[in-house]
């Protein structure tokens, strides 16, 4: 006989809708994640109870944790669905819970919008200006010690775990959370980027912005990717501070 994995599912119509949970049966295969999972009630979305019901809708796209996507709270924790194995999921609870995000507005079920996060990118300008796209030469050599953190940095997915968890970021905060913060100082830290620097520090100065963070450091405990978004916090935090004072004496 084969064996049965449960899966409660928090479910939303629309975003204006109340949620409510449905509970699923699938049959267990070895080496599933919980995007198969997901995939196995969409071929067959009916109910414990026996009740026929719409597919549940989730946002996934790389299935390899890299895009970042399909982050949702699995048994509790926010986490991406891709890697959350069911074998690993079944040792914490015997039902396995799936829940969207708690930080962002519901599109449909475990389908949420994560445009702040993209919009507080472009606040700080997370990018690299350039004036040609042509040959200019070799380029200014870089310390492998600042190399070796920008690559760490770099590795952020943008895939909503650190806002999720930051007590911050809540309906009565504008707080730019620790996401965008890290990708300001991996482009602060570029040597190209380093000229526009100001910019972003400017940006990280106003509401909402490096001085609303707590310090509660759930974020770089959630990050699936290991950013150093403390060190990241930390380091903007001084740059701020002297950016401050240098433009004080500028006046």
């Amino acid at each position: 006989m084969s064996k049965l994995i449960r899966l409660t599912i928090q479910r939303q119509d629309a975003r204006e809708s109340h949620p409510y949970a449905q509970t699923f049966e699938i049959e267990h295969k070895p080496q599933m994640n919980v995007i198969s999972c997901l995939q196995d009630i969409a071929a067959r979305p009916v109910t414990v109870a026996g009740e026929q019901t719409t597919p549940v809708a989730w946002d996934c796209n790389c299935l390899e944790e890299v895009c970042g996507a399909c982050t949702m709270v699995i048994n509790g924790r926010v986490r991406q669905a891709c890697t959350a194995l069911v074998d690993n999921l079944l040792k914490e609870q015997a039902t396995i819970d799936l829940k969207p995000m708690s930080k962002f507005p519901v599109v449909r079920d475990l389908f949420v919008d994560r445009s702040r996060m993209f919009a507080a990118l472009k606040k700080v300008r997370a990018w690299i200006d350039v004036d040609t796209y042509g040959y200019l030469g070799e380029g200014p050599k870089v310390e492998p010690s600042v190399a070796d953190r920008r690559y760490e940095l770099s590795c952020c997915m943008t895939c909503g775990c650190c806002m999720d968890v930051c007590p911050q970021v809540n309906d009565g905060s504008d707080f730019i959370g620790p996401q965008a913060i890290g990708q300001a100082a991996l482009f602060n830290m570029h040597p190209t980027g380093a000229m526009s620097a100001d910019q972003r520090l400017e940006a990280l100065m106003g509401p909402g912005g490096i001085t609303d963070c707590g310090n509660a450091q759930n974020c770089v405990k959630a990050c699936p990717k290991e950013v150093p978004l403390t060190w990241a916090i930390g380091k903007t935090g001084r740059d701020t501070t002297v950016h401050a004072i240098r433009r004080w004496f500028v006046k």
